[in-house]
């Protein structure tokens, strides 16, 4: 009887010491998992610019393959060369700060054509087996600092056609003047257009003029979101033709802005009007 209980005694101490250490074995592996899953500062820091995943991304251009993997920094390089954007994502991480709003372009049913207007241009088309609606969406995308584009997407349901409108817009991003050339204000800062300038698409003309400051965006709902998405504080405007199809009224408006970047100016009349492109440097 004694010896039996000291063989237990023995076998006691054995298994005590035995589990702690198959334990703390066990924790250090969990440990070390853990510390691998977390993404070191190098990892953040190169995946934070956009709101898209930049890892799931997989490049199909040779613009694209270079911005991912850091050659191409700025969107400028793309802007001022030849080479087309052909992908979103490619704006996307290039100008992490971009906005984009829709653009009321359709119209809701009414009595007597009085109805509410809508983001969905809403149209039919007959067919044996009956109506297919099909849903316009206009976008426009920009940073507030020299950046816009607009794009227009259609398709059989409202989200899709929201989406490729957005998509658009960032293929059709382009870089603006701007500055100052009120003759009322001649504040030499970069918050109006530099000189009239005039677009037009279809019979809708618009004519965008220098205003001073605190004058504002007096220009129509749709084109205001336009100057404003691209940096605009005060502009005057004066439209001609059919001003109603808003669709062609804004695509004048953004051949307008082309403009600003075509129109040739004399370094002397640049400094007199603050003639800053794209996006102004923070000091």
């Amino acid at each position: 009887m004694p010896k039996a209980k000291t063989e237990v005694k023995e076998e006691k101490p054995t298994e005590a010491v035995a589990a702690p250490a198959e334990a703390e074995v066990e924790k250090l592996d969990v440990e070390k998992d853990v510390i691998e899953a977390v993404p070191t500062e190098e990892e953040t820091v190169k995946h934070a610019p956009g709101s898209f995943d930049v890892v799931a991304w997989t490049p199909k251009t040779e613009a694209g393959r270079k911005v991912k993997s850091g050659e191409i920094k700025d969107i400028d390089v793309l802007l001022n060369s030849a080479v087309p954007i052909l992908e979103a994502p490619i704006v996307d991480m290039l100008i992490p700060n971009l906005e984009n709003d829709l653009l009321f372009i359709g119209q809701s049913k009414g009595k007597f054509g009085g109805g509410q207007k809508r983001i969905f241009r809403q149209t039919q088309k007959k067919s044996p087996e009956g109506n297919k609606p099909s849903f316009g969406v206009m976008a426009v995308v920009g940073n507030r600092d020299g950046y816009v584009g607009i794009g227009y997407g259609k398709g059989k349901d409202t989200v899709p056609a929201r989406e490729k409108s957005v998509r658009n817009a960032k293929l059709n991003v382009i870089k603006i003047k701007r500055g100052c050339g009120s003759w009322e204000c001649n504040c030499k800062t970069p918050h109006s257009v530099p000189f009239a300038v005039e677009g037009k698409c279809g019979s809708a003309i618009i004519r965008l003029m220098p205003a001073p400051k605190g004058k504002g965006l007096v220009v129509e709902p749709n084109c205001q979101k336009i100057l404003a998405l691209a940096g605009f504080k005060d502009v005057w405007s004066k439209t001609f033709g059919q001003t109603r199809n808003t669709n062609n009224l804004a695509t004048a408006c953004f051949e307008a802005l082309k403009k600003l970047s075509t129109t040739k100016i004399q370094p002397q009349a640049a400094e007199q009007l603050g003639l800053h492109e794209g996006k102004i440097a923070k000091a």
